[in-house]
């Protein structure tokens, strides 16, 4: 017997359609259908969603979950219901696991133990280069085989501009984005927080903005004149989003990503030295965080990102030069943005939605972040005006290193949905 889903009365918002209004929405055997039959009707799991939002699940492109490695952190398992505590459906893992992603045999493991684990969809990418030691070049056909979506050293950058130009070059002739993570290494020696009248203040260890620019350039030029996809990761400075606007005008093959905490928070939020905001890259400058915004408003930056990065309480439980960089971000996402772009009133919630959905997807043609007949039905439903508290207890992932504990957030979610099955329902998660 087919399984049949019904969400009725709900507000439908599907940017990738362009549907937003009063509905229902429909289900069978895990795909989206325009309608259902009277016997379909009859047998359908039935979902009230008056008053509340029904939307694509949301995509994240850029998510660390440390399996294998370091699980004492997060997991292929806790990771994935995080996601869906949060509303993702797809999320695109990092590579720079212990040990890296940097061959078929650890790609075909871990799609195991996805398929054994995760509760949402979990995508994988692997190193651009072996052991991500920026010198010699991962086997990119045989990863691009063992299904991987994406390569990228994140977390590193490749500083040897011929090893990069060489990996999109070949990566590109496989079909494969590169993500890059932004960074001048020869800049950021024992920095801790950016390079400013903050980091004077707190005699902190400054990172300038150009270790960011310079990279960002770097690859506009590469992906120019090969014609690769590079992908631009938690953009932070101004000056980057005008590289890309620049770029992006004269149809380079680029792409960027802003992540929550970024598009929020600024290097202020240190002055207490709480290593819960020390992150890479780091918060920036009230400017900065205004020009990311303006790049996700004109298109220069075409999706959210959370960088979601667990740590485990003794690793950030220590002074601010020797905790490690990173927060997690799944279970707020949609709370932070709704607050900071729809309640700011930069943007409209589909608009906002349409960020983390089909905008996500496209930048690494992953297929997702649709409510279109014969898609994957991967749903998020949201109550846009219920208020909730972040905190310790309700947290779904292993690790707790968030700037936002304890805060009250607007919006959210109720229940998640993947493949026709609710895999997230209130406050609990279902297997």
């Amino acid at each position: 017997m087919s399984k049949v889903l019904w969400i009725s009365n709900g507000r439908v918002i599907d940017p990738k359609n362009k549907r937003d209004g009063i509905g229902d929405l429909y289900a069978v055997d895990g795909k989206i259908v325009a309608s259902l039959t009277d016997e379909q009707k009859k047998s359908a799991e039935k979902v009230d969603a008056s008053g509340l939002v029904v939307c694509p699940g949301f995509v994240d492109i850029h998510v660390h979950f440390r399996e294998p490695g370091q699980t004492h952190k997060e997991s292929i398992l806790t990771g994935s219901e995080a996601a869906a505590a949060g509303g993702f459906t797809s999320v695109v893992c990092m590579a720079n696991t212990t040990p890296p992603i940097d061959n078929p045999g650890l790609v075909q493991s871990l799609k195991d133990i996805i398929a054994r684990d995760a509760i949402v969809n979990v995508y994988l990418t692997a190193t651009l280069t072996k052991g991500m030691e920026g010198k010699e070049l991962s086997p990119t056909g045989s990863l691009k085989k063992a299904g991987v979506v994406a390569l990228t050293d994140d977390g590193l950058c490749v500083q040897d501009n011929e090893i990069m130009r060489r990996g999109v070059e070949y990566a590109h002739m496989h079909g494969l984005p590169v993500s890059d993570h932004c960074q001048d290494v020869s800049l950021t020696r024992g920095a801790v927080m950016h390079e400013g009248d903050w980091s004077l203040r707190l005699g902190l260890k400054g990172w300038p903005a150009a270790a960011e620019d310079l990279m960002v350039s770097r690859n506009i030029i590469l992906s120019e004149y090969t014609g690769a996809q590079i992908h631009l990761q938690h953009i932070s400075s101004a000056y980057s989003v005008d590289l890309i606007r620049g770029a992006k005008k004269r149809g380079v093959n680029v792409t960027a990503e802003a992540t929550p905490h970024h598009i929020t928070l600024t290097d202020s939020c240190l002055k207490d030295y709480n290593t819960n905001f020390k992150m890479n890259p780091p918060l920036r400058t009230d400017k900065d965080r205004a020009a990311l915004i303006a790049g996700l408003l004109d298109g220069s930056i075409d999706a959210i990102s959370t960088d979601h990065a667990p740590h485990s309480f003794t690793e950030k439980d220590q002074e601010i030069d020797k905790a490690p960089f990173g927060i997690i971000g799944l279970e707020t996402s949609f709370a932070v943005c709704m607050e900071t772009l729809v309640e700011g009133k930069h943007c409209d919630l589909p608009f906002l939605i349409g960020l983390m959905t089909c905008k996500a997807s496209e930048v690494l043609k992953l297929g997702k972040g649709t409510l279109s007949a014969g898609e994957a039905a991967d749903i998020a439903i949201i109550d846009p005006d219920e208020t909730w508290v972040f905190d310790k207890s309700s947290v779904f992932g292993r690790s707790k290193n968030s700037p936002w504990l304890g805060k009250t957030f607007k919006g959210r979610v109720k229940k998640t949905i993947v493949a026709g099955k609710i895999v997230f329902d209130g406050n609990k998660i279902i297997r």
